[in-house]
């Protein structure tokens, strides 16, 4: 992907953009391009929509757009909207065709089949919906009334090859967790992101609340300097083609 290339992000929860690619995110805005960040869930309003609001300030991003859907493990995250992973697919991949005709990316980013390191299902179910969403909004017949149609150039997995899951899981996970990712075989993309780590971090850990309860962002905050770059300052992608995803999932699933 070049400097150039405008970007939309799409994951699952507020602090995935910037953990997983906000040095990427920091270096397109930086080289003026568009950058754009779909949350898919949390409501505005609530404490984490508003930490993502100053993340994405740090990273170039522009304001957060939300699919509105309530994290798995927190119900009041986004009050009287469905769990994402309870929400009819298609009405989540319509959203989601919104915003991709909307911003007109080169390029979509999100979450790995795995679900990242931490495997959350969110993070899976996300993919699926942002797989389907970059193969469907290029289909005129498909989601009318959302724009019009726009196919994204390639979609990049965020990724840990099996190397780096070695060297991240135990600074990173909590004890007992297990890590997910890929042969490093599988990676097309690793990208030094150190130029731009200290953007990065600061978009982590604009997410205090995350911070302050231990989660993975308090754990990064936790390390020493030459730890967090040591385990932050790399990004690794795969891509997938965007012609080949509407081979792949471009079936038509519905979409009116």
């Amino acid at each position: 992907m070049t400097p150039s290339a405008s970007l939309l992000a799409v994951f699952a929860h507020p602090d995935d953009e910037s953990l997983s690619a906000g040095g990427l995110l920091a270096r397109q805005a930086e080289a003026g391009a568009r950058t754009a960040v779909v949350t898919a869930t949390w409501a505005a309003g609530t404490g984490r929509a508003v930490e993502l609001a100053q993340a994405l300030r740090v990273l170039g991003a522009g304001e957060p757009r939300l699919l509105g859907y309530a994290d798995a493990g927190v119900p009041d995250s986004a009050p009287g909207a469905a769990r994402l992973l309870d929400a009819p697919l298609q009405e989540a991949v319509r959203r989601l065709v919104a915003h991709i005709r909307e911003i007109r990316p080169d390029a979509v980013v999100t979450h790995d089949a795995l679900g990242g390191l931490t495997g959350h299902p969110d993070h899976a179910h996300t993919h699926r919906v942002t797989a389907l969403a970059v193969a469907e909004a290029g289909r005129p017949e498909l989601h009318p009334g959302t724009g019009a149609p726009w196919r994204p150039r390639a979609l990049y997995l965020a990724t840990h090859p099996d190397s780096a899951a070695r060297a991240l899981g135990p600074r990173l996970m909590r004890p007992g967790r297990p890590t997910h990712s890929v042969p490093d075989a599988e990676v097309t993309t690793t990208l030094d992101v150190r130029p731009w780590l200290p953007r990065k971090l600061r978009a982590v850990l604009a997410h205090r609340s995350e911070v302050e309860r231990g989660a993975l962002p308090g754990r990064v905050a936790a390390l020493q300097p030459a730890e967090q770059e040591r385990l932050m300052g790399t990004e690794w992608y795969m891509r997938r083609d965007g012609d080949g995803l509407a081979e792949a999932y471009g079936s038509g699933h519905g979409g009116s």
